[in-house]
């Protein structure tokens, strides 16, 4: 049930030439000049598998349209007022309730509509996810014994796929769940699966149920990349019981997903939304935008325990308002990142917090980037959102039995 992710624009050059023809001068540079910043094909980043996101800051003496994409960019004043304007215009021409209904009935028609139309040639594979969860390289390394990962969502398999070809346990089981029917067939059908390793199963993580084969407290850990969008939010609180009660006691969620402010909200048009930060796309699935404070209230419980309150978040944690920007100076030359993600560890809840807790919030952070059409000299702002969730121990036995 992966949710489709929006690339940046691809120029292609409608003169055919004759490649033989042409000639390259040599690229000069200085013997100094970083990997992220160099235009030498020999040396630069783009070399690198998987490519290293996180290390191309904009700087003030920059000229942002030099490269395609920049890391940790914030949104400047004037790029904030025209969100907002677009949410305005968003709000003022919703969904028909013929078409809300329609498409919030059987989401699953849907997905499988999706891949029955995008194969698996549709996604590329998520080579970065080792780099950005270290606990897939500590799951897949050789003599850790068994170990059992779920993923949810599993789309065509371009997440499992990539995990199982560098697997290196030979006691590793990934269960690769979506509720698309269609999705788990074309993972079934690929050539790359292993049955002693991968079990594609059907399963909604909404649902009453759990997935098939898989019993409480026997998953190490869960993969939601670009899930969790795809249920309406009265779907949230069943998801994270169901995870919940999966994972033993440590197990850890990886979590990936759209961000406020996202470029793929902002070009969303009218008739598209259906309640606040949550669309409907042109094929038919839905997609929610996430703030960073409400990711860490419905991880943690608090969420459902006061969700009137906390659904009441302003246009986002994950979206700084033009004031801030402005009195922060920082526009688009944000530096203050060391990592891909800028993640931030969470600080110490509170003893009543704790107590309540259903998962550790281990990181949360934002993850931003600009791209650049430097042909039609366009800024696009991505933004996503990224953590990793830790099951604490099974002291909260209201919520399990609520289940």
């Amino acid at each position: 049930m992966a949710a489709p992710e929006v690339s940046a624009l691809t120029l292609t050059d409608p003169l055919v030439l004759d490649s033989s023809k042409i000639t390259t001068p040599p690229i000069e540079e200085l013997p100094d000049t970083p990997p992220h910043r160099s235009h030498d094909p020999t040396t630069n980043l783009k070399r690198t598998d998987p490519f290293q996101f996180g290390s191309r800051y904009l700087l003030p003496s920059d000229d942002p349209f030099e490269f395609n994409a920049w890391d940790h960019v914030e949104p400047t004043a004037s790029d904030l007022a025209h969100f907002e304007s677009q949410l305005a215009a968003q709000r003022a021409s919703p969904v028909t309730d013929f078409d809300r209904t329609r498409f919030n009935t059987d989401p699953a028609k849907w997905w499988n509509r999706f891949y029955t139309n995008n194969t698996s040639n549709f996604f590329k594979d998520r080579k970065w996810l080792q780099q950005e969860f270290p606990v897939l390289k500590e799951v897949t390394r050789n003599g850790v014994g068994r170990r059992v990962l779920l993923e949810v969502g599993a789309g065509a398999g371009n997440t499992c796929f990539p995990l199982l070809k560098g697997n290196e346990n030979g006691e590793l089981i990934i269960y690769a769940c979506d509720f698309s029917r269609k999705a788990v067939e074309l993972i079934r059908e690929s050539d790359a699966y292993d049955q002693d390793h991968l079990r594609a199963e059907i399963w909604d993580v909404a649902s009453a149920e759990l997935p098939p084969g898989l019993v409480e407290g026997t998953v190490d850990v869960v993969l939601l990349i670009f899930i969790f969008s795809a249920l309406h939010p009265t779907q949230w609180e069943q998801a994270v019981r169901n995870i919940w009660r999966l994972l033993r006691p440590g197990g850890e969620v990886c979590f990936r997903d759209y961000g406020r402010g996202d470029l793929a909200q902002v070009r969303m048009k009218k008739g598209r939304w259906m309640e606040e930060n949550f669309y409907i796309r042109g094929d038919g699935t839905r997609v929610y935008f996430f703030g960073e404070d409400e990711l860490r209230n419905i991880w943690s419980g608090r969420f459902f325990q006061n969700d009137a309150h906390l659904r009441q978040e302003p246009c986002g944690s994950a979206i700084k308002d033009a004031s801030s920007v402005e009195k922060a100076g920082t526009g688009n030359q944000a530096i203050a990142h060391v990592s891909s993600c800028h993640v931030e560890e969470s600080p110490d809840p509170t003893p009543e917090e704790q107590t309540d807790a259903l998962f550790e919030i281990a990181s949360l952070g934002v993850d931003r980037r600009l791209l650049i059409n430097r042909h039609k000299q366009l800024k696009m702002y991505r933004c996503w959102m990224q953590g990793r969730f830790r099951k604490l121990k099974p002291t909260d036995t209201d919520f399990k039995n609520n289940g």
